[in-house]
């Protein structure tokens, strides 16, 4: 691979006006500045990008943090993400925690060192040191769905707690009374606001809430299958479960196969997120779309934004989700 020097020695000038070229922080004559990308282009010369950032004082690389990307529902997210930065020549490092606040903290570090100019966040829940890296970063944040304490940044989030209740109100619209919910974790925000969501409707049709009825799991088709063999346990099982997450409600499927029960003749589910893959569960899975490729397209244009304008009110935004009846719910 050539270098700066190789391509400057080529074109018959100095190092200092190659990198001028580059970097277009001089003005150069058309004609030198013909030769030197002509140069560039014959040796596939590539400029060293931690060069050119401290020239610039800009990388053009944003950092993002999820919780896990085995999820769909993040690797759709981060598609609406990455199409967003490429239009405008940014370049995404990608960090997955793996649900552990720990490892969030750890890779805050990496992504320091990597000069950011700016920073998408997930949280997988907050501690003490995740919080003092953040407020140390001095760069332009956009945090989404989970807000943290104390960290002031730019809020992006779809309206869970109305999510919860569309697919509550989906399934009381059917005839259903026994309804159950297989929760998420309860320390994540948009876990509670889909529980309240699902009790706002049960309080709406005059139903007493059940204890028993509430299941609480990790957004994986492990617990979606383990919290449903739960309810389908119970002395009086439901006859309709809303799953916090479509992985859960596909992994829950599957348990009631398991146990002899029918989907949706003896037990209607509905999902969260509508990942690709719900539309090919079997049956196809009910579930409530949230809004993925377009939240991550105003992630990255709310973060750019703020990377170029700097100092402006931060910005609070909150999508819309609809609910996509399919076939795993029917009538009682």
């Amino acid at each position: 691979m050539a270098t700066m020097k190789q391509v400057a020695e080529r074109a018959g000038v100095s190092t200092t006006t190659v990198s001028h070229v580059i970097n277009n922080t001089r003005v150069v004559s058309e004609d030198v500045r013909k030769r030197v990308l002509a140069i560039i282009a014959e040796t596939r010369y590539i400029p060293s990008a931690v060069a050119r950032s401290l020239k610039n004082d800009r990388t053009h690389t944003i950092g993002m943090m999820v919780p896990n990307n085995s999820n769909p529902y993040f690797a759709e997210l981060i598609q609406g993400i990455e199409d967003a930065a490429f239009k405008v020549g940014y370049n995404i490092i990608l960090c997955n925690a793996y649900d552990d606040p720990k490892k969030q903290a750890a890779y805050l570090r990496v992504l320091m060192e990597k000069r950011i100019d700016g920073l998408i966040l997930v949280a997988s829940g907050s501690d003490d040191e995740l919080a003092s890296l953040l407020g140390d970063l001095h760069v332009p944040m956009v945090v989404v769905d989970r807000e943290l304490p104390g960290v002031e940044a730019d809020f992006i989030e779809a309206d869970h707690e109305t999510g919860g209740y569309l697919a509550t109100r989906h399934l009381l619209d059917m005839g259903h009374r026994d309804i159950a919910c297989v929760s998420g974790p309860i320390n994540l925000p948009p876990s509670r606001d889909r529980v309240v969501g699902y009790l706002r409707a049960l309080k709406e049709a005059g139903l007493k809430f059940r204890l028993d009825y509430l299941v609480r799991s990790d957004f994986t088709s492990a617990g979606g299958f383990a919290a449903f063999s739960q309810l389908l346990a119970l002395k009086k099982p439901p006859t309709a479960i809303f799953a916090s997450n479509d992985l859960m409600a596909i992994g829950g499927i599957c348990a009631a196969s398991q146990a002899g029960v029918a989907v949706p003749r003896q037990l209607s589910v509905v999902g969260y997120d509508d990942i690709a893959l719900a539309s090919y569960s079997t049956p196809p899975l009910t579930t409530v779309a949230q809004p993925k490729y377009r939240m991550g397209q105003l992630i990255t244009q709310v973060l750019i934004d703020r990377i170029m304008v700097g100092d402006v009110p931060l910005r609070r935004e909150m999508l819309q989700s609809e609910l996509k009846q399919r076939q795993s719910t029917a009538p009682l």
